[in-house]
């Protein structure tokens, strides 16, 4: 079953030259992103990078922003807050924070990808608070943490 939602969106500047946001595929999770301005990161420093877009996302959805594989492969460019959410009452620009662990200067030229933009119902919290920890069901994984379901 696929699920569909309705997200208004508005170009402005650079973006206006753009298609709209598009799937490569039938199966593509996300739709990407592309910059509307021209940057030049250097190695190790973040940038806070234009779409030129603002959404207006349907409640009970969110809109994550998440790294293109082949640029952090290739170039080393990661999005450190991955996946970034774009919450459904925000209506300001889209921008991506980008990272450059490469050893080199990337170069962001208006109209690359430089992310993806996934879909996501977002599930609201029913908090059940209990007076005793023994009131949490035990499992198999206890407090178990980092590491401890793949030890040898």
């Amino acid at each position: 079953m696929e699920l569909k939602a309705s997200v208004k969106i508005f170009r402005f500047g650079a973006a206006k030259e753009f298609d709209l946001p598009q799937y490569a595929t039938q199966g593509s999770a996300g739709v990407d992103l592309r910059a509307a301005e021209h940057y030049v990161i250097k190695p190790f420093e973040r940038a806070l990078i234009s779409t030129g877009i603002k959404l207006a996302i349907a409640n009970g959805f969110e809109m994550q922003i998440r790294p293109r594989s082949g640029l952090a492969l290739k170039h080393g460019i990661i999005l450190p807050n991955a996946p970034g959410t774009i919450d459904s009452d925000y209506r300001g620009e889209v921008k991506v924070i980008l990272m450059n662990l490469g050893r080199e200067d990337f170069v962001i030229n208006v109209g690359d990808r430089i992310a993806q933009m996934v879909l996501a119902p977002v599930a609201k919290i029913l908090w059940d608070e209990r007076e005793q920890e023994t009131e949490l069901e035990s499992t198999e994984r206890g407090s178990g943490g980092f590491g401890s379901t793949g030890a040898n």
